[in-house]
């Protein structure tokens, strides 16, 4: 084995090791506080989605409101309404594809990425989140991830960057699997699609839960070829 071929073989180990922490202390802590706010984030990220759909098939956001039990809706007005009940869970999962994205950018500084990270947040807040809970929450998030990334060098703000990428990707599986095939009586997206189409709540779920599997399969084989 050359030395190139060493130095590969530790690079994909350290990237399988810190993959394994991070889920382990994330299975450990899921249900603390201090994976609360990411959570949180990520249902911000889902209604933020719902509302992209609605503008971009020529709707309007009325309003996102975000409750601290880990719930949210986005009142949206037009605009087409399978696409827009399509893209909570899909959205959210998109958004953590695009982190983890921006986590492995060469050409743009992770610090840079994250405080213009935070700066969308604050300003997706400002613009359509209308009540306390989720303005207390979207500003002060936002503002903590500007100033982590002004304060904080690449490195730690690549972590930053990796984890909310992953957590979005896994609690989108997560919120499927709870809000949808657990608890089908749940007045849901994809009870609302149900309603809309011949398939049924439950096969919704499935097909976006598939999806999302699919999904964060590739992108872990793809860091995984690139570490």
């Amino acid at each position: 084995m050359t030395d190139q071929d060493a130095s590969a073989a530790r690079r994909k180990l350290t990237f399988l090791a810190g993959f394994a922490l991070y889920f382990t202390a994330l299975w450990l802590l899921w249900d603390t506080p201090a994976i609360y706010p990411v959570k949180i984030f990520v249902v911000m990220l889902h209604e933020i989605s719902h509302g992209i759909a609605s503008l971009a098939t020529g709707g309007t956001i009325d309003k996102i409101i975000l409750d601290p039990y880990q719930g949210g809706a986005c009142h949206c007005g037009g605009g087409n309404a399978f696409l827009t009940l399509s893209a909570g869970y899909l959205g959210s999962l998109l958004w953590g594809v695009v982190l983890l994205g921006l986590a492995g950018s060469r050409r743009v500084s992770n610090h840079v990425l994250l405080t213009v990270v935070g700066g969308l947040v604050v300003l997706l807040t400002a613009l359509y989140v209308r009540n306390g809970f989720g303005l207390t929450f979207g500003l002060g998030f936002g503002t903590a991830l500007v100033i982590a990334g002004r304060k904080l060098g690449p490195v730690a703000s690549k972590v930053i960057l990796t984890a909310l990428g992953l957590t979005s990707c896994l609690y989108a599986i997560l919120d499927i699997k709870s809000d949808v095939l657990d608890r089908p009586h749940l007045q849901s997206d994809a009870a609302m699609l149900a309603e809309m189409t011949p398939l049924s709540t439950t096969a919704w779920g499935a097909v976006w839960i598939g999806v999302a599997v699919i999904v964060s399969g590739v992108v872990f084989v793809r860091a995984y070829r690139a570490a």
